[in-house]
């Protein structure tokens, strides 16, 4: 078996790797606020970039592997969407559960519930196999004074040749009302997931 080397994600060509927090944030944010004159939606535009700039504040602190994003304004709004990577040991003895993953990713409910219309399942990732999925609307807490609604997607690859080790792919948008079409881009885009050995084939060798 090839041992992975490293990892690719593929995201759509609108999204970028970037610091979010930076230039290329305020471009953006500027570029949305030109397209409308109603203040309400200029508030809206607002309150969703510093919350994006939060989300990728908090990524970072949290360890993120990867992290990219967009910010589109479209004719009915602003779309805003992350995908990151993440690391993830779990020690030995101790299987990864969601415990165990919100403790590690800092991803839990800020309540300390879990939400609502969370759903536990397994997806296939072709290049991966049969792994563990984690969906809902979390209220994750990302400064002392500020919380947000997030739709999200976290999605467990196990690393090759290291029971222990997981890669979670974690997607999410402030976007609720577009519920159905984020996670069917979200599962779009973690599908484009794959480990890469040193010699540049992918692990574990797809069927």
């Amino acid at each position: 078996m090839r041992t992975a080397a490293r990892f690719l994600l593929n995201v759509p060509d609108v999204w970028t790797e970037m610091d979010m927090s930076g230039e290329q944030m305020a471009t953006a944010r500027a570029e949305a606020l030109s397209a409308t004159d109603n203040p309400r939606e200029r508030a809206r535009i607002n309150d969703l970039f510093r919350q994006g700039r939060e989300i990728s504040r908090s990524a970072r602190d949290h360890g993120a592997l990867f992290s990219a994003g967009t910010a589109t304004f479209y004719d009915d709004g602003l779309f805003l969407a992350y995908a990151m990577v993440f690391a993830v040991t779990t020690p030995e003895g101790m299987e990864l559960t969601l415990p165990v993953l919100s403790a590690q990713l800092g991803l839990s409910d800020a309540t300390g519930v879990a939400p609502k219309d969370r759903v536990i399942t397994s997806a296939t990732v072709p290049s991966v196999g049969r792994v563990a999925r984690v969906t809902g609307t979390e209220e994750t807490r990302i400064t002392a004074d500020i919380n947000v609604k997030l739709l999200t997607m976290h999605t467990m690859m196990p690393v090759p040749g290291s029971p222990q080790e997981f890669l979670v792919v974690t997607c999410a948008s402030p976007n609720l009302p577009l519920k159905e079409q984020v996670y069917d881009l979200f599962d779009a885009v973690t599908g484009t997931f794959r480990f890469v050995s040193q010699d540049g084939g992918i692990t574990p060798d797809p069927a």
